[in-house]
């Protein structure tokens, strides 16, 4: 297994419970957008611990960076990163990942499953590939639970659809995704589906989308 000790060069919370890491990019390393990697923290009583996170950069930049979910419930590793601050150091281990861009298609996230779908979306962008063709559905709890909702909107526009399923905000639906939805939502179960998040929310989207047309082959999931 690779290992490699990266500095971290800034970080901040962009978020009430969301923070972003950029730090240092190893010469010569590249990822597929979507790809994730198992990340540790360079402490003696924390660098056996790995948790995977995704890339959200684009590879041109000349730093990695991490979109990270901050949990205070308990002293794991998020909480950990929490706390920790520009110099300290993480260790990048295996590469790894198969949400990868196969073509247009819808994008479902709930909460922090959102991020393997940032470097897509800014690749996509870059290439001004992003619209039309792709659409992002989001299932959050409320509107300040939305990571990077000011570059999501404007990279996306109207194809940036918010779903919260605990505040009614105005303008957005309070709702979960269920069955009535995807077909009030979704004309085309034929085309590419990428879904992301908790684990139960992508076992029972997933198992909608099947049922309504759409196939394993077109369904993207991390496996």
């Amino acid at each position: 297994m690779a290992e490699i000790v990266v500095k971290i060069l800034e970080c901040w919370y962009i978020s009430h419970d969301v923070k972003c890491f950029r730090v240092e990019k190893p010469k010569g390393f590249k990822f597929i957008p979507g790809q994730a990697t198992d990340v540790s923290i360079n402490l003696p009583e924390w660098k056996d611990k790995l948790r995977p996170f995704s890339f959200t950069a684009l590879n041109e930049w000349p730093f990695l960076e991490f979109i990270i979910k901050i949990y205070d419930d308990h002293n794991g590793v998020t909480h950990q990163l929490g706390k920790t601050n520009a110099g300290a150091e993480l260790i990048l281990h295996d590469t790894f990942g198969s949400i990868q861009y196969k073509g247009p298609g819808i994008f479902i996230a709930g909460g922090a499953g959102i991020t393997p779908f940032i470097a897509i979306f800014r690749e996509l962008n870059k290439q001004k590939k992003l619209l039309p063709g792709n659409a992002l559905i989001f299932s959050n709890k409320t509107a300040h639970d939305i990571i990077l909702a000011e570059e999501l909107a404007k990279m996306l526009g109207p194809a940036f659809i918010n779903v919260f399923t605990r505040q009614g905000v105005i303008g957005f639906r309070e709702r979960r995704i269920d069955r009535e939805y995807l077909v009030e939502t979704i004309r085309d179960f034929s085309q590419h589906f990428y879904v992301c998040g908790p684990e139960i929310f992508v076992k029972d989207i997933v198992e909608l989308l099947l049922n309504l047309g759409a196939t394993a082959e077109t369904v993207i999931i991390e496996k």
